[in-house]
């Protein structure tokens, strides 16, 4: 295979893996050295010669910790910076012995990304940059790291935009390995020379690197703020590498002071934001990495069965829709085109669900069509919604709809749950990933994550196909009727309509919205997603006060709730009036929306089914 294949083979798996989730970089190779004994005043990336065991050590504990992608020990390691330390004429050796070590730390399980840093020479903005000076420099450090073996460049800690395009042109002369290029900001404005967040973004955009981003320099609060401002400005995948925070001095040592588990929480709201690769650097360590990754995988589950999911679709095995009446009473109502009314009722904490019936029997009468049943919602340790469905189905004569989400168990699990269901004559159920263990009151629990919602959904067409994930007869075919859900306003709204696209082939028979407050934001997602030809049940989710308002568009994960709206609801204050400005909120939302509907879905809080009556009062 020539070196052209090569290079094209890896960047093909590179944004191939990129395409299916978001990736884990690794943390301080620096810091980590430090923590083993290394003294600052020794040459770093010269330990890939002299100590290349320990090198090696460090590599070898952050792919153990889930990184994806590991960097070499090279940040400092072009002729100009080791021409301090008298090594110049090591520099090549030093660039391939670091590839090297990399590369047998990370086996097949991550990536080997080779570091470039600054050239180390000093710079005001606006003087001329010596391209062909700092391209024979930066050259000589990519064509040694791509001998050694690296998958991808990664240019990182650049406060100096005309040196980092030159640096991306210099190793682009020599390699067609992918390149993530990423400046240093002093804060949420600007880099140390003046370079503001959206000259760089820019300038970025247009260069020949497959990945931007940022790294060093602040902590993760101040990333979060950074990540936004990019995402506005570029289409490409976005890396975001921030510190553990501000070093703090102590005793004339720096010490990083974010945990781990700080950290996970900013990442996660950056893999929300649109970040598609997520790591760290000065000030972290495998342990914040670990934490990281099992935030990722949270919010974006592994793929590993998801592929067995697809092979398996590929036999043939396709399930036809049983008759509507068979399904339920529901299926028939979307079926036929009528406009259908659900209304969303949360199992209790505990083992008795009398007050959550005598609030649903409210309903019972209205033109109240069914009763969704969530799943441990927030990840909240709640009676099995099975069991409250059951009561609802046989008690109010309600026929209900089960969530079921996929945070809990695996693919054994799953299927037997499903077909007690079944047995049980549950079908209509709504597919969701589930919200990750970290939003709960159990931040520990272990999250299983087989598959995602869209996965789920494939396993619920093999059943309806009457057969098992296996492959194996499982006698008369079930007769789900499974719906999804989708976010009108959604950050990426692209990615959102595209895995709309994937339930949808997967089977997906029709889609409830996250809360609407945006009617613009519905009529887009509704003109946008025609093509797909399912029924759609707007999300309507009425405000009690200013503070339920903020709770919700910064802790719930897929909530946005418009400005606009929050003032409204800040203006209301709290109490009765505020009540009633959440409710004349929710009421004008469903009035715009119903006629682009074939539905309303209503989450009225604390179960509280007077509200979703009076919101539905509007329909007339």
């Amino acid at each position: 295979m020539s070196n052209s294949d090569v290079r094209q083979k890896r960047l093909g798996r590179l944004l191939d893996r990129l395409a299916a989730r978001v990736l884990i970089c690794d943390g301080a190779v620096g810091t980590m050295l430090y923590n083993k004994g290394v003294y600052i005043n020794q040459n770093f990336e010269a330990l890939n010669l002299s100590k290349p065991s320990l090198v090696q050590e460090v590599h070898a504990e952050y792919v153990k910790a889930g990184a994806d992608i590991i960097e070499t020990n090279t940040f400092g390691a072009n002729r100009l910076k080791l021409e301090a330390a008298g090594l110049a004429d090591k520099a090549a050796d030093i660039n391939r012995a670091g590839a090297r070590l990399a590369r047998e730390a990370a086996g097949d399980c991550a990536f080997v990304a080779g570091s470039i840093g600054p050239s180390g020479e000093s710079r005001w903005r606006g003087t001329p940059v010596d391209r062909k000076h700092l391209g024979a420099v930066f050259g000589e450090q990519a064509a040694a790291l791509a001998e050694g073996g690296v998958d991808l460049f990664i240019l990182e800690t650049f406060a100096d935009l005309a040196e980092l395009l030159a640096a991306i042109e210099a190793v682009r002369a020599v390699s067609g390995l992918p390149i993530i290029a990423q400046a240093r900001f002093a804060d949420a404005e600007r880099t140390d020379l003046g370079y503001t967040v959206e000259e760089v973004t820019k300038a970025l955009d247009r260069a020949p690197a497959e990945v931007v981003g940022f790294n060093c320099g602040i902590g993760p609060a101040t990333a979060l703020e950074v990540l936004e401002r990019m995402r506005a400005l570029t289409t490409k995948p976005i890396c975001v590498q921030p510190n553990a925070g501000l070093p703090q001095e102590f005793d004339n040592r720096s010490i990083y002071l974010s945990t781990p588990e700080y950290m996970a929480v900013y990442a996660g709201r950056m893999i929300q934001k649109g970040a598609a690769i997520v790591g760290g650097c000065c000030g972290t360590t495998p342990a914040h990495i670990r934490q990281i990754r099992a935030q990722a995988k949270a919010l974006q589950p592994a793929s590993t069965i998801q592929a067995a999911l697809l092979d398996e679709m590929k036999t043939g095995e396709v399930a036809r829709p049983a008759p509507a009446e068979t399904q339920s009473r529901f299926a028939a109502k979307l079926r036929a085109g009528t406009f259908v009314v659900s209304v969303e009722m949360d199992p209790p904490i505990g083992s008795d669900p009398t007050k959550t019936l005598a609030s649903a029997k409210a309903l019972v009468g209205t033109r109240v069509d069914a009763i969704n049943i969530a799943d441990g919602p927030r990840a909240m340790a709640r009676m099995s919604p099975l069991a409250l469905a059951l009561r609802v189905r046989d008690e109010l004569g309600i026929e209900p709809i089960v969530h079921y989400c996929c945070r809990d168990r695996n693919i054994l699990a799953i299927q037997a749950d499903l077909l007690g269901a079944h047995s049980l004559g549950i079908h209509n159920m709504l597919a969701i990933t589930g919200d990750p263990p970290r939003l709960g009151n159990y931040p520990e629990a272990a999250a299983v994550f087989d598959v995602d919602s869209i996965g789920l959904v494939r396993i619920v067409r093999k059943l309806n196909a009457g057969m098992d994930l296996a492959g194996s007869p499982i006698g008369p075919p079930t007769k789900f009727f499974v719906g999804v859900g989708a976010n009108p306003g959604a950050i990426d709204l692209d990615r959102e309509i595209f895995r709309l696209e994937q339930k949808v082939a997967a089977g997906a028979e029709y889609v409830l919205t996250q809360p609407v407050y945006d009617v613009r934001l519905f009529e887009q997602f509704i003109r946008r997603t025609a093509h797909l030809r399912v029924p759609v049940l707007v999300g309507i989710l009425p405000l009690v006060s200013s503070r339920n308002a903020e709770f919700l568009h910064k802790e719930i994960p897929g909530m946005q709730i418009p400005d606009p709206i929050r003032e409204r609801m800040r203006k209301a204050g709290s109490g009765p009036d505020a009540r009633k400005e959440g409710l004349a909120i929710a009421r004008e939302a469903l009035r715009e929306c119903a006629p682009m509907a074939q539905g309303v879905y209503i989450m009225p809080p604390f179960n509280r089914a007077d509200l979703a009556l009076e919101v539905l009062d509007v329909l007339g």
